[in-house]
């Protein structure tokens, strides 16, 4: 609880330092709830896969004229990790055929702080958009694991989406977010697979402007 205690306020002062530009047209805050689903990376003897896995995203976001904004958010979701060596470090037995090793299974949560520019136009109770921005992707294996360490990564972010004003101060907000990062290596038992990988997140949301 405290190590997601700081990736929040490390969220809330990132905004807070953009917050120091001009205020202009709309500013909201919202929290959606998105899917990650990353692909399998195999570089260097090792296959490496992550599980799909549900997450939150909160994001607080000031739209400017014309049509440009910023916004800051924090994510969190699981991000479980397994590893296979393509190469079987052991002869096999007399008369098999192949032999199976079994991957190495990291439990871990990702952290995930970013600072975004936006491009936005009002179409009527309509808002699409448009994203890129940079941040940090903290992947932190669960305690109780033996030989496994934190991996901080910097992360790409791009994406878009639609903000559907429901009420003067409420809308729902559904988008779609890549995330592209060096591949975490959790393990001490394999070096890294040293590989860029991305993250695919469909998410849908509730913004409240203020």
């Amino acid at each position: 609880m405290q190590i997601r205690s700081t990736y929040l306020a490390l969220f809330l002062a990132g905004f807070f330092v953009l917050g120091s530009a001009p205020s202009f047209a709309q500013t909201d805050v919202a929290a959606s709830l998105y899917g990650a689903f990353s692909g399998t990376t195999s570089s260097s003897g090792i296959r490496q896969s992550p599980a799909n896995a549900a997450g939150g995203l909160i994001e607080l976001r000031h739209i400017g004229k014309p049509y440009l904004g910023y916004e800051a958010t924090y994510s969190y979701n699981r991000a479980n990790q397994s590893y296979l060596p393509l190469v079987v470090p052991v002869a096999c037995p007399v008369g098999a055929i192949s032999c199976y090793v079994n991957p190495t299974s990291v439990k871990a949560n990702a952290n995930e702080v970013t600072a975004d520019w936006v491009a936005s136009v009002k179409l009527a109770n309509l808002r699409p958009f448009a994203l890129a921005g940079g941040g940090l992707l903290f992947n932190v294996p669960v305690s109780g694991q033996t030989n496994t360490s934190t991996a901080t990564k910097p992360v790409f972010v791009y994406g878009a989406g639609l903000d559907w004003g429901l009420l003067p101060h409420i809308g729902l907000r559904a988008q779609y977010r890549g995330n592209l990062y060096n591949a975490p290596n959790l393990t001490k038992l394999y070096t890294s697979v040293g590989k860029f990988t991305q993250t695919a997140e469909p998410m849908i949301g509730i913004y409240f402007r203020l």
